[in-house]
């Protein structure tokens, strides 16, 4: 969402986790509110007319489409978001995330509601520093001076500290932080459909299992003591060249890549489809092949339970998997979380999609991104 207008924004917070919530609340406005173009350096300092912890503040320029007071409304509801409530007569408080519209356009604008250019940016060094990282030559239209020339005539800019981290313009910029995400999950719950989505709206290279012609596959679902070493020796053939070929093939063109599949599936499934004796000479295959190939940075189990499972199955309706019994979905979620709480160093996510439809629901979609940037953001920064 671009916009024809452009907003110079200050965000400030003292609580809490302060990098992640302006972080976050960039991503909430270029959600909500248009694009963001600019942000500016971090800068940290202390709480000004009021006792309080230190402050994060940085700036940013917006794009919009929308008129000054609706932006102002979006900017509080933003703020509320974040837990920010604004009641007068209180004074200045520490606070989780403070939003101010600075400047719109070159318009003046004083109402009892919303006053542009913010009365008091020109006594703020902490507002003017980062301003004038983006904006430097622009030209206050009350002050008749640029950003620059004004922050000059601040005096208390010695308190102002430069922080080394970087906020990000918009969630695409974050996930680009990313070599590599795996989405795993059962048989199915989801884990193509949301690899496709999220490698469609995030320019990843998308990585597939591919695995429809697997000639043993129908024939173990109608007897799988006969067909369970070859079928799980076939996969692991056919996953490790595929996965180490599309894993080390870089697309210049692509931020990541996303895979609806992780090789460490191959010791999950045979552990339950094999006997005891089989799986031991498996495993020695496996555990050769598993240390070449690469580990993602971020590892996503979606989960549903063994009913919602039975209905997606039914749903897609691939004839050969209409027979698989209850008990051996059961297995395979057992297996999956028992390998992420037997390696407590790999970098995991749990999703639980029991009451969510992201193909349906665009709310629910972004409910999960919201859960993987989080994760992203603890991971990264």
């Amino acid at each position: 969402m671009g916009g024809e207008h452009k907003a110079y924004l200050s965000l400030g917070s003292n609580l809490g986790n302060r990098y992640q919530t302006l972080q976050k609340a960039i991503f909430e406005l270029a959600s909500r509110v248009g694009t963001v173009s600019r942000v500016s350096t971090m800068y940290e300092n202390p709480a000004e007319d009021f006792e309080g912890g230190d402050f994060l503040n940085a700036c940013i320029l917006i794009h919009t489409n929308l008129k000054p007071l609706e932006l102002l409304e979006s900017l509080l509801s933003i703020e509320r978001h974040f837990g920010r409530e604004r009641k007068k007569g209180q004074g200045y408080q520490s606070r989780t995330l403070d939003i101010d519209l600075l400047l719109y356009d070159n318009e003046i604008i004083e109402t009892e509601k919303l006053m542009v250019p913010h009365p008091k940016m020109l006594e703020r060094a902490f507002v003017l520093k980062p301003l004038a990282d983006i904006a430097p030559q622009y030209y206050h239209p009350l002050a008749n001076q640029d950003i620059r020339n004004l922050l000059q005539q601040i005096k208390k800019r010695s308190e102002l500290k430069k922080i080394p981290i970087k906020l990000l313009k918009d969630r695409a910029s974050l996930f680009a932080q990313l070599q590599f995400l795996a989405i795993e999950g059962n048989i199915g719950a989801g884990k193509t459909t949301l690899s496709k989505m999220i490698a469609h709206d995030f320019n990843a290279k998308l990585v597939l299992e591919r695995f429809a012609d697997n000639p043993f596959l129908p024939k173990f679902y109608k007897d799988q003591t006969r067909y369970a070493f070859p079928l799980e020796m076939s996969f692991l053939a056919d996953r490790y060249q595929q996965f180490t070929d599309d894993t080390t093939q870089f697309d210049l063109f692509k931020k990541f890549m996303v895979s609806d599949y992780d090789i460490f599936k191959s010791l999950i499934f045979a552990k339950i489809t094999l006997q005891a004796e089989e799986f031991d000479l498996y495993r020695k295959v496996f555990n050769f092949m598993y240390n070449e190939v690469k580990k993602p940075d971020i590892y996503v189990y979606l989960y549903q339970d063994t009913n919602r499972l039975l209905d997606n199955i039914k749903k897609r309706g691939r004839p050969y998997e209409q027979s698989i019994p209850a008990e051996y979905l059961e297995k395979i979620n057992r297996g999956y979380l028992d390998f992420i709480k037997g390696h407590p160093n790999q970098n995991s996510i749990i999703l639980d999609l029991n009451d969510l439809d992201f193909v349906s629901h665009q709310s629910d979609y972004i409910h999960i991104l919201d859960q993987l940037q989080d994760k992203v953001l603890s991971t990264y920064f």
